[in-house]
């Protein structure tokens, strides 16, 4: 969503939009939007198209497909359940609203959406190779799928990035399972909240123990924002980084971190801190595992 005015119009349609966010169930008509601004439902309409560069009917109706994507994905609601519980009247009308934003009915889009792809590729890492070489150890009696990528791995100078995160301490066998409620809850909340989401899911260890690990899962932001209850805000370090590009299957992302670890060490430089992946790549528009684009990031001392 674009502002294209100044803050004091935004500010006489925000209740509209909170509500909306609100009550994505609900009567969501322009009258009563509008009953919720003190405004005639003519100027509603008026200024908040021309503020935001969408009616009233088009956000909401936006609002209540990616809120209904995320359940998909995150969830494991029938899809009748899932329109009703974002405002739409009959599994029929869902349907064809889904098919005209994602290209792809609501069950294709379960099938191969972007949270359910990346919890069952990662929870295949998990159990292939352990958590991540260098956030945790690599299981040497894993047998990964070979990988004959080579990496071109630079230092760079990244810039600190707000985040709002969901952190859950869990058995390794629990990653297929929480993930995709992890990155639904900021999700949820990004959306209900106002915060401007400003790139890709990225997932961070931050700790490996005897049978336990702790898993941060996230969004960026485009400012700080406070969170609530499960979600946290935080901040991905800024500084220098050691950074590549993995093409292809989650199950190989072992070897990006596997070079990253051995081009830290020849280049004479210190890892610091707990490295992340971000997720370019929506599995949902690229099937093909080989089409996979995932950042690795390592952050380095001094």
């Amino acid at each position: 969503m674009i502002l294209r005015q100044a803050s004091v119009p935004f500010r006489k349609i925000q209740p509209a939009l909170e509500y909306a966010v609100k009550h994505l169930d609900q009567d969501l008509s322009l009258e009563k939007l509008a009953g919720q601004t003190g405004l005639s439902s003519f100027h509603l309409h008026r200024i908040f198209t021309s503020i935001t560069g969408e009616t009233p009917k088009q956000i909401t109706l936006r609002l209540r497909l990616e809120r209904a994507a995320v359940m998909l994905v995150s969830g494991e609601d029938s899809i009748l359940d899932v329109a009703l519980a974002c405002g739409f009247q009959s599994h029929e009308v869902f349907s064809r609203a889904f098919r005209q934003r994602f290209e792809m009915t609501p069950t294709s889009y379960r099938k191969r959406g972007i949270a359910k792809s990346k919890v069952e590729n990662h929870a295949a890492l998990v159990k292939q190779v352990g958590p991540c070489v260098g956030l945790f150890h690599a299981n040497v009696n894993a047998s990964p799928k070979e990988n004959r990528m080579t990496y071109s791995i630079a230092k760079k100078q990244i810039a600190p990035q707000p985040v709002l995160v969901v952190r859950r301490r869990i058995k390794p066998d629990e990653i297929a399972k929480v993930l995709g409620d992890m990155f639904g809850q900021v999700f949820m909340y990004a959306q209900q909240s106002g915060a401007a989401l400003a790139g890709r899911p990225f997932a961070r260890y931050l700790d490996w123990g005897p049978g336990l690990f702790t898993l941060e899962a996230g969004l960026p932001v485009a400012a700080s924002h406070p969170g609530e209850g499960d979600v946290k805000s935080d901040v991905l370090p800024g500084g220098f980084a050691a950074v590549t590009t993995h093409m292809g299957p989650y199950d190989q992302l072992v070897s990006a971190h596997a070079a990253i670890q051995q081009w830290i060490e020849a280049e004479g430089l210190t890892a610091k801190g707990a490295p992340w992946e971000s997720y370019i790549t929506d599995p949902a528009d690229h099937p093909d595992p080989k089409d996979w684009k995932t950042e690795v990031f390592w952050p380095l001392a001094g």
